[in-house]
């Protein structure tokens, strides 16, 4: 499986033997299966290389790899993993996942692009989602999967997880100032 994400940059200096501090460089158009692109991390273990911004990514049961904005995973599912598997891309789908639409309806984080993403983790088991439309002032709240089609939620102030993650809430206001 190759994954088409953005390329590995190096953010750190590797220092070399008789060389001076130098990033690792990569082709933009490089793509590295999940596998590989382990395998470059622990061959420059100085590096910080990163795959997905500052986020995480998850290995879902339909072997897609995807980033979600924002997501919380039950306690007892996480410490289920293996140390090797939290390492890693966890292989799971989150309980709750969450979205940030941009101010364009184009691209990666256009709104059809961000909509078959939450379908992608409701068909994987995410047991709830939101896609937060801040031009909108929307949010789509997507059920676990069989539990319906997503609802639509027009001037929203706050979310709640609901018994999911109780006491989670979200206060929208500053998003949507944003």
């Amino acid at each position: 499986m190759v994954v088409d994400m953005p390329p590995a940059i190096a953010t750190t200096p590797i220092e070399r033997p008789g060389d001076a501090m130098a990033p690792l460089r990569l082709p933009e158009d490089l793509l590295l299966s999940v596998e590989q692109f382990a395998a470059v991390c622990h061959a420059n273990p100085d590096a910080a290389l990163k795959l997905f911004d500052s986020s995480t990514g998850f290995r879902l049961p339909d072997g897609s790899v995807l980033s979600p904005d924002a997501s919380l995973i039950r306690q007892e599912r996480w410490q289920a993993l293996s140390a090797d598997e939290r390492r890693g891309f966890a292989p799971l789908c989150p309980d709750l996942v969450a979205e940030l639409a941009s101010s364009s309806d184009e691209g990666p984080r256009g709104l059809t692009a961000l909509r078959r993403k939450m379908a992608t983790y409701q068909a994987n088991g995410a047991q709830l989602g939101w896609l937060l439309i801040p031009e909108q002032q929307t949010v789509e709240v997507w059920p676990a999967q069989g539990s319906g089609e997503p609802s639509r939620l027009n001037a929203a102030t706050s979310l709640d997880a609901g018994p999911l993650f109780p006491g989670l809430q979200i206060e929208l206001q500053e998003i949507w100032h944003v």
